[in-house]
C-alpha cells in the first residue's frame, strides 16, 4: 500500500468526506472568468439487454461485503484522491520551483524547461507562402497558408491528412522521411495557382511539428532524444530531424526548407497569438498532456551568454512532474504496468489517456470485494484499456432518473449485467472522483504558469489580460474536466487576478502557429 508523506496525511485529517458526489456544486457567483469552448451533449444509444455466456465470467470465492451501501474501496480511494486548496497550492509552488529549477540547468528539476529558440512571435504582419507539417503518430498532415498582412490575414488554407505505413513506423529514417517528402511534394503539384502564390526566385519554407522528444538546438535543428508512440525508426537517434527531412526533400526535387522546428504546444501559443496578442501559455489537455509559456530572457539563468533580452516560449514538458502528487495504489499498479514506469507520473493523473483506466482498475477492485456488482466479475472488466475517457464523459453526463446511460456504458464496454441503481451511482461517484482530481491538478499546473509570468511580467496585477490557449479533446469535450480545472484558478489566484485571465479553446491552430512561426523565421 502507498505510504502518504506526513504532509498529505495532515492535508486529509481536514478533509469530511461525502458519500454522494452528485449534489450540485456551488457556484462563485463573482467569477469572471472568461471561457470560450463549448458544451458537447454526448449521444448515447438504448440501454438493452442480452444473454451472456457464463464463460465470460470469474466466479469469486473471497468474501465479499454483503452490504451495497457500504463501498470501503470506493471510501478509500475518494480520501486518498482529495486536493482541497491548500494542498493545490503546494502543487502550484512545486511545479513553479521545478521551472525555475529547470531555467537554472538541464536537468535542475522534473520539468525539462526545453529552450524552442522561438524568440519572435507572430505579429499579423506576416505576408506569403507557407507551409506546415505536423508528424506525431500515425497520421501526419499538411498544410499551405497563403498570408496577406495585418488586413486580409490568412487569405487561404488548404490541407491533408495522410496515414503513415506501419512498416515505415519501424522501418529506417530514409524510408520514413522519403515517404513524407513525397507525399509533400504531391501535396504542392495539386495547388491551385489562383489561390495560392509564391514570390518569385523564393524557396518555399515550411514549419515542422515534430511531437517527439527532442534536444533543440537552434530555431530549425534539433536531435532526436527517442521515439515513442509506436515509432521506433532505425539511424534516428542523435540526428538532427530538420536535416533528414530537408535532405528527401531535395532529393526528389522539391523547393522547400524547414525555417521552423516546433512541437503542438508551441504551435498553438504561435496560432492563438497570432489573432489575441495577449496568449501567453499554450496548453494541451488530450490523450497526452504539454504546456508552454512565453518567458523573459533575462530569467533564463541557463541561456548564459546568449541574448539576455526580449522573450522566448519555453516548453515545460510539465508531464514530467512527480512531487507530492496524491498517488493511489491504483495509480501504482498502472505505472508499473506502463511502457514507461516511474516516468510522466503528472500526465498519468491528468491526460485523457489514463483517466478511464484508473477507474476500471478502482472499479475491479470494487466488484472483487463487494457483491455490488453481483457474484461474478466479468472477464473484460480484467482488460487494461476496456473503460476510455470518453465513457467516463457519458456516465458523467447521464441525467435520466435511472442512470440507463450508466448501465448501457458499463454492459457496452465492461459486460457489467443488470447493474442496480445503486451500482451505478458509485460508478458515478468513482467517475467524478478521478475527473476531479484530475483537472483539479491540472488547474494547480496552470496557477503554476501564470504565477510565473506574473512574477516577471506583473501583468495581472497590473490589470492586464492575460490568455490561456487550451486545445485537446479533453478539455473540448468534458465539461465536469473544464469545471474542475477553471475552479482552481479561482480558488488558488483568487477573484481580482483571476478576473484578468482567460482561458479560450482554440482547436486545431497549431498547424497555422507552424506555418506563422516558419514566416516569422523566414530567410527572406
Amino acid at each position: 500500500k502507498k505510504k502518504l508523506s506526513s504532509e498529505r496525511e495532515r492535508e486529509e485529517t481536514k478533509l469530511t468526506l461525502g458519500s454522494s458526489c452528485l449534489q450540485n456544486r456551488t457556484k462563485l457567483k463573482t467569477m469572471s472568468l472568461m471561457f470560450a469552448s463549448p458544451v458537447v451533449t454526448p449521444t448515447v444509444g438504448s440501454f438493452t439487454f442480452s444473454s451472456r455466456r457464463r464463460s465470460n465470467y470469474i466466479v469469486m470465492s473471497a468474501v465479499r461485503s454483503n452490504s451495497t451501501s457500504l463501498c470501503p474501496v470506493l471510501t478509500k480511494f475518494q480520501k486518498d484522491c482529495a486536493t482541497p486548496t491548500p494542498y493545490l497550492r503546494e502543487v502550484a509552488n512545486a511545479i513553479a520551483n521545478d521551472m525555475r529549477a529547470g531555467l537554472a540547468v538541464d536537468g535542475g528539476g522534473d520539468l525539462e524547461m526545453i529552450l524552442t529558440y522561438v524568440d519572435a512571435l507572430p505579429s499579423g504582419n506576416e505576408e506569403g507562402l507557407f507551409y506546415a507539417l505536423d508528424l506525431g503518430g500515425t497520421n501526419f498532415r499538411v498544410r499551405s497558408v497563403q498570408l496577406g498582412g495585418r488586413e486580409e490575414r490568412v487569405v487561404a488554407t488548404e490541407s491533408e491528412q495522410i496515414s503513415i505505413p506501419h512498416k515505415l513506423m519501424v522501418g529506417t529514417s530514409e524510408e520514413l522521411f522519403g515517404f513524407i517528402a513525397t507525399k509533400l511534394a504531391s501535396f504542392v503539384a495539386k495547388e491551385k495557382p489562383g489561390r495560392f502564390r509564391l514570390e518569385q526566385g523564393k524557396k518555399r519554407e515550411i514549419g515542422f511539428t515534430f511531437s517527439f522528444p527532442v534536444k533543440q538546438t537552434s530555431i530549425d535543428s534539433g536531435t532526436l532524444i527517442k521515439w515513442t508512440k509506436g515509432f521506433n525508426v532505425s539511424g534516428m537517434e542523435g540526428k538532427n530531424v530538420v536535416a533528414c527531412l530537408n535532405e528527401a526533400m531535395e532529393a526528389r526535387g522539391l523547393d522547400m526548407r524547414v525555417s521552423a522546428l516546433v512541437n503542438d504546444g508551441v504551435g498553438t501559443l504561435a496560432g492563438a497569438r497570432y489573432w489575441d496578442e495577449d496568449v501567453m501559455v499554450g496548453v494541451i489537455l488530450g490523450t497526452g498532456t504539454n504546456a508552454c509559456y512565453v518567458e523573459q530572457k533575462h530569467a533564463i539563468p541557463k541561456l548564459q551568454s546568449k541574448s539576455s533580452s526580449g522573450i522566448t516560449i519555453i516548453n515545460t514538458e510539465w508531464g514530467g512532474f512527480s512531487k507530492i502528487l496524491p498517488w493511489t495504489i491504483f495509480d501504482r499498479e498502472m505505472d508499473e504496468k506502463s511502457l514507461n514506469p516511474g516516468e510522466h507520473l503528472y500526465e498519468k493523473m491528468i491526460s485523457g489517456m489514463y483517466l478511464g483506466e484508473i477507474v476500471r482498475r478502482v472499479l475491479l477492485q470494487m466488484c472483487e470485494t463487494t457483491d455490488l456488482f453481483g457474484q461474478f466479475v466479468p472477464v473484460k472488466l480484467s482488460t487494461p484499456f476496456a473503460l476510455r475517457t470518453e465513457h467516463l464523459c457519458k456516465i458523467q453526463e447521464d441525467n435520466t432518473d435511472d442512470l440507463q446511460i450508466v448501465g448501457s456504458v458499463l454492459y457496452d464496454n465492461l459486460e457489467l449485467e443488470a447493474t442496480n441503481l445503486e451500482a451505478r451511482r458509485r460508478v458515478v461517484e468513482l467517475c467524478d472522483t478521478v475527473v476531479k482530481r484530475g483537472g483539479r491538478l491540472a488547474g494547480a499546473g496552470v496557477v503554476a504558469l501564470l504565477e510565473k509570468i506574473e512574477e516577471d511580467t506583473k501583468r495581472m496585477s497590473s490589470g492586464k489580460r492575460t490568455v490561456v490557449a487550451m486545445d485537446g479533446a479533453l478539455y473540448e469535450k468534458y465539461p465536469q474536466y473544464r469545471e474542475y480545472m477553471q475552479d482552481v484558478l479561482v480558488e488558488l489566484l483568487g477573484h481580482k487576478l483571476a478576473s484578468y485571465v482567460a482561458i479560450k479553446h482554440t482547436k486545431d491552430v497549431s498547424g497555422l502557429g507552424a506555418a506563422l512561426l516558419a514566416a516569422t523565421n523566414s530567410i527572406y
